[in-house]
């Protein structure tokens, strides 16, 4: 504790006022005339005042250049001291040179930009008989203690690599699983330099199956979780192992019929499924490094729900294709009133004619004689939509979640929380023209023992005729004409467009199937599903057909 009674003079100017009762003593220590001046007392426990305040442009710099130098040195607990969290600090610091195998580390200060200090990181790494050069930038920012007032490096991951979330460190090491070489079924080659729109799915499929294969891993400075396990982020490679040969069911040429059906459009998914085996055969995205929306995609899937929706009243006896069936303009159910595109209406009208012409009344007139967990049980045990396929790889495998009221009515025709992709929908196509459903699989289940999700019931033999005669008049004379031109024998489709709040156009939405061949596409925010969804998914059965 500072003795205010016996403190001398600094600066040049002091007072000492001494009350009358020899309490309340106070020493006030000029400083320049920058001011930087404190108040001491001998009341309370005396001491100063934490400094208050962002640091100076010299603290900034000074606070930098001492914690990256102690860094560089190798002396962590010195780097650590230097920072707002000590025992974080020391413990990661020190975790970089032994995990990560740093065996040298030079930091090269940049200039600050207020608190914020650039900073380039030149590592040398070695592991085993192999080393190599490891460079990148980081920063840092300088802030206040908050006990003390010192100016400390705010510790953050990210002062590490940039590429460090809480929780992650980084490990130098082999490889988690060895590199793949992807095939298609025909034993050609699927790399993500020629198929990029592959690429996610192509990582996926290392981590899962890489040491299924006769690879060797290599040797990989990445990151992992608080457990040690990879999260898939190489940040630098020393060896890259030797490649084990992955079999997966693509099919090349239709893959590249895929993406050049995609390509150019500003956002598209496409997929197709063989019905007889459930074996995906291609997978699209545009642009390429996009989410993958077309296994792992969320989206209201529109009319092209009206398969299952059709396939549920047929089962129930609600609807058959040539009797007839109510198509007004519109249609009320649940306080909501529902209308048709273009609000046409079909007068004395069949089923057939409604599907054909995608009737929203049609189906939405029926909702009062539902309950209302008859669509969710229709695509579960019919279509398997939402039974956690096991694909291979990630995928969003439906869902058609039980409702009431006028968001059940919306379900029917695609829209309330109705969600589905094109792999999704794909399924559902390939589902009516083989009569039972086939869980889609990019890697053969032998690999992996893994388990294939089963539908509980097919349709009822009627009902699946009747379907496939809805379908195929949709695609001979009905809203899918236009895409379908050409086909002939066993062929079936279905358009689809679905409003999305704030998008200026509907989601155009295709699905169909020709042959032992089935697709479906999306294309978000263009319009109707015959224009612009339609052309995808013909071109991918046009592969199909050779």
């Amino acid at each position: 504790m500072r003795d205010t009674q016996k403190m001398a003079l600094i600066g040049g100017a002091a007072a000492v006022v001494v009350g009358a009762t020899g309490f309340g003593v106070y020493a006030l220590v000029g400083g320049d005339s920058k001011g930087g001046g404190s108040v001491a007392s001998d009341e309370g426990n005396g001491e100063e005042k934490a400094e208050k305040g962002p640091p100076s442009a010299s603290e900034v710099r000074t606070t930098a250049k001492r914690f990256l130098t102690a860094w560089s040195s190798g002396d962590a607990q010195k780097a650590a001291k230097l920072t707002d969290d000590k025992t974080q600090a020391a413990e990661r610091l020190k975790g970089f040179k032994t995990d990560a195998r740093v065996a040298k580390i030079k930091l090269s200060q940049g200039s600050a930009s207020g608190a914020k200090v650039p900073f380039d990181v030149t590592a040398q790494i070695s592991y085993a008989q192999q080393s190599a050069t490891w460079s990148y930038a980081s920063s840092l920012e300088v802030v206040r203690d908050k006990k003390s007032g010192d100016p400390v490096v705010a510790w953050k991951p990210t002062v590490l690599n940039p590429k460090l979330k809480e929780g992650q460190s980084v490990k130098t090491g082999k490889a988690g699983t060895p590199p793949i070489k992807a095939v298609d079924r025909n034993g050609a080659a699927l790399s993500k330099e020629e198929h990029p729109m592959l690429g996610s799915i192509l990582d996926d499929l290392r981590k899962r199956y890489g040491d299924k294969t006769d690879g060797t891993p290599g040797v990989e400075t990445r990151i992992v979780d608080s457990n040690g396990k990879d999260t898939g982020t190489t940040l630098r490679t020393l060896s890259k192992g030797t490649p084990g040969t992955l079999k997966t069911t693509l099919d090349k040429d239709m893959q590249v019929a895929a993406e050049q059906s995609v390509k150019g459009k500003p956002k598209a998914a496409a997929v197709a499924v063989q019905p007889s085996t459930g074996e995906v055969r291609a997978v699209a995205n545009s642009p390429a490094e996009s989410y993958n929306n077309a296994i792992r995609g969320s989206l209201a899937p529109g009319s092209t729900m009206k398969v299952i929706s059709a396939a549920m009243l047929l089962d129930k006896g609600l609807a058959a294709p040539d009797k007839p069936h109510p198509c007004p303009k519109y249609e009320e159910y649940g306080g909501w009133k529902f209308r048709n595109d273009d609000k046409f209406e079909i007068e004395n009208g069949t089923f057939a004619q409604s599907f054909a012409r995608s009737c929203n009344t049609a189906f939405i007139s029926q909702a009062k004689e539902l309950k209302d967990d008859d669509l969710t049980k229709e695509a579960r045990d019919v279509f398997g939509i939402g039974m956690n396929w096991q694909v291979g790889t990630g995928t969003f495998d439906g869902s058609v979640p039980v409702q009431s009221d006028a968001q059940m009515a919306a379900s029917l025709i695609g829209q309330g929380a109705v969600r589905m992709n094109p792999l999704n929908m794909a399924s559902v196509a390939a589902t009516v023209q083989s009569g039972t459903f086939k869980q889609p699989v990019i890697v053969s289940p032998s690999l992996d023992d893994r388990k294939i999700a089963k539908a509980a019931r097919t349709m009822k033999p009627q009902a699946h005729s009747d379907l496939k005669g809805l379908m195929k008049l949709t695609a001979a004379s009905g809203t899918a004409a236009k895409p379908m031109a050409g086909l002939g024998g066993d062929v079936g489709a279905k358009t689809g467009s679905a409003e999305v709040d704030g998008q200026k156009k509907p989601n155009a939405w295709f699905t169909a199937y020709s042959g032992d061949m089935a697709a479906a596409a999306v294309v978000p925010d263009s319009g109707h599903g015959n224009e612009n969804a339609g052309p995808v998914v013909r071109k991918m059965l046009d592969a199909a057909a050779g």
